[in-house]
């Protein structure tokens, strides 16, 4: 039923899926009806925090978490001593942290902690001399499965960073959706696959639902969240509102935002004001002006640094996750998003857009067309290097 065609994928129409937008070919998105799948939508750490740990406390069965930062500070140490609780009392407890992103954050102490106390610290992609350029793939997921029946989404790491009460205003924004029932049941089969090493997710065909967590790769689709969003981007009539921390669009992904504008549609984007990635934040400058050329509108966020991944269009479609709109998650590192047609999240999402705007600077054409030459410089440099930011 599902048939491969270039780098993404074509279904025809008996399948649970359908192929949208004939401009735009081999692109396709999951067959999702409107409704109400009751995701709460979190902005703020310390609450999703709070939520987090209820559900740890709450847990009869199993907890499944995976993270690309798990901190070696007080918020860390809060999930490390819940998680160590949980095993205490024999529940499996299986953790899933990325080699790279926990890099000095994760200290042996925390680390030994956990593996003492019955946690399962699975670490992805190690640094070995014998297989080097493998660490460049990275496990970028953020993900929490409580019993198979309570889960949780989004951009949020396991760090002090997002926690108002520690750092005060300076604390990251960023977002995360919790949710229940078939859906949480999916996240948990899809963790335990990438935990066995299966990273090639085959998107159930069960037409009819809502909402689907979506990778950046399956088995039959290596570009698979890509071709999802850039679909998103090109069925829009509207407006798309887009919200990410690294925006260095590939070609194809880029055409879509301009094409959309061409078409009428309101496209505006969100990135941070500054970021924790100078490199990241050069390469996306590099293509403001083309973009700014075609109408497309920027605002650069300036309170604190902006971290969350959303993308609503039309406010009938959006997405949150772990993926950036840039070269490294779309085809390099391991993601999940959620795809939702929920019309309470995405009246939300359109919500939280237009209140970020009120607290950002859009970027002006001209003014921008006569920034200086080491401006130029610094730019040209990222975007050489965007591939492997």
């Amino acid at each position: 039923m599902i048939k491969k065609s270039g780098d993404c994928v074509a279904l025809n129409r008996q399948a649970d899926f359908i192929q949208l937008h004939e401009s735009v070919p081999h692109l396709c998105l999951p067959m999702l009806v409107p409704g109400n799948d009751s995701l709460h939508f979190f902005t703020e750490g310390d609450v999703l925090y709070e939520a987090m740990l209820g559900s740890i406390a709450n847990a009869k069965n199993t907890i499944l978490l995976e993270s690309y930062i798990f901190g070696d500070d007080e918020v860390g140490w809060k999930f490390a001593e819940a998680l160590a609780d949980k095993v205490r009392k024999g529940l499996e407890v299986l953790l899933h942290l990325d080699a790279a992103g926990t890099l000095l954050r994760t200290g042996n102490k925390l680390e030994k902690y956990l593996s003492s106390h019955g946690v399962r610290v699975q670490w992805f992609n190690r640094w070995t001399w014998r297989d080097p350029f493998r660490y460049n793939r990275r496990q970028h997921r953020k993900l929490l499965v409580i019993d198979k029946s309570d889960a949780y989404i989004g951009g949020f790491n396991i760090h002090r960073q997002s926690s108002h009460s520690i750092v005060g205003r300076e604390r990251w924004r960023d977002a995360h959706v919790r949710f229940g029932n078939d859906l949480a049941m999916q996240a948990a089969e899809m963790f335990y696959a990438f935990w066995d090493g299966r990273v090639y997710w085959s998107i159930p065909e069960n037409g009819g639902v809502t909402s689907v967590l979506v990778p950046n790769n399956s088995s039959e689709c290596r570009y698979l969240l890509n071709c999802f969003i850039t679909t998103l981007l090109a069925c829009a009539k509207h407006f798309i509102y887009l919200t990410t921390p690294y925006f260095v669009p590939d070609t194809r992904t880029m055409k879509a935002l301009i094409n959309a504008t061409g078409r009428g549609v309101d496209v505006r984007i969100l990135v941070p004001g500054k970021s924790n990635v100078p490199l990241a934040h050069w390469a996306g400058h590099y293509i403001y002006s083309t973009l700014l050329q075609e109408g497309v509108r920027i605002y650069e966020y300036q309170p604190r640094l902006m971290h969350a991944k959303t993308i609503v269009v039309d406010g009938s479609w959006g997405t949150v996750g772990s993926s950036n709109f840039d070269y490294r998650s779309f085809f390099l590192n391991y993601e999940l998003n959620l795809i939702t047609r929920d019309s309470i999240l995405c009246r939300k999402l359109r919500d939280q857009f237009l209140e970020d705007l009120s607290q950002a600077d859009e970027v002006n054409a001209g003014r921008w067309s006569a920034r200086g030459w080491s401006s130029r410089l610094y730019e040209s440099v990222g975007w050489t290097l965007r591939s492997w930011l």
